[in-house]
């Protein structure tokens, strides 16, 4: 695996449920796309790398802006699906430390759910080095909105299995890099809301394709997959319910390399 030593070692179980991730995670507002779309320049004629690519889907929620696309993603099980779900976009084995393409290759890289996993300040000189100048630099996560009582309790779930040693988004420690790096300007940023819709298997998958919890045992996932249906059959939110709407806020940082 190209720039698998570059992987952070509790990311590596991501290439183990990369089904349950494409089953179990949100897509992305277009109106969030849209707009980072607007604040990049980017469409047609413009190409896009999508960094940390996953399953594809940023990817997928790119292709209306009409620009060339191309993922990068280090895991092969990640790859599988993004393939299977975008046979026609090229999808590379890198990371955002070791990526496969040329200097000044790109007009924009867009990182969905993943700058945090990055190895920064390294991955912004990578990310700095593709880039045309004046290239965009877009991040986004979709983040569940926990003021909203069955999501906190969802997350109470995940969060019995947090040893501490997985970097979060919410932790906010991928900001300092923006502070010291010569190329690159702290963040600019907007908020979007979101809801995503699903039955008991959505958010079954959803749990399971947390990094810490895909690095379990199988016999410490099936106890998690266990929490979550018991949740949802006995939460006063979501007691006898088949569908199920959890709130999400997705936040968007955009920069422009110097």
């Amino acid at each position: 695996m190209v720039g698998s030593a570059d992987v952070h070692p509790i990311a590596r179980a991501f290439d183990s449920v990369g089904l349950e991730y494409e089953r179990g995670r949100p897509d992305y507002p277009p109106e969030a796309v849209r707009f980072l779309a607007e604040v990049l320049a980017l469409g047609p004629g413009r190409t896009v790398v999508d960094l940390g690519s996953g399953t594809g889907k940023f990817t997928r929620a790119l292709r209306p802006i009409g620009a060339r696309l191309i993922g990068v993603e280090p895991s092969e099980g990640m790859r599988a699906v993004f393939r299977a779900q975008l046979p026609d976009v090229e999808v590379l084995d890198g990371s955002a430390e070791a990526i496969p393409l040329g200097d000044g290759w790109a007009d924009a890289v867009v990182v969905a759910q993943a700058f945090h996993w990055f190895r920064q300040p390294q991955a912004l000189d990578e990310i700095a080095r593709v880039l045309r100048p004046n290239g965009g630099l877009g991040l986004v996560w979709n983040r569940r909105d926990a003021t909203v009582p069955w999501v906190a309790a969802f997350g109470e779930i995940l969060d019995a299995y947090d040893a501490g040693h997985v970097p979060r988004t919410h932790r906010g420690v991928w900001k300092a890099a923006f502070d010291v790096h010569p190329h690159f300007s702290p963040p600019e940023s907007n908020v979007f809301t979101w809801t995503h819709e699903g039955d008991v298997a959505t958010f079954v998958d959803r749990a399971l394709s947390v990094s810490f919890i895909a690095s379990l045992s199988p016999e410490v996932r099936v106890q998690v997959a266990a929490a979550v249906r018991n949740l949802l059959a006995e939460h006063p939110d979501t007691r006898g319910r088949d569908r199920f709407q959890m709130p999400y806020r997705t936040h968007v940082h955009w920069v422009r390399r110097h």
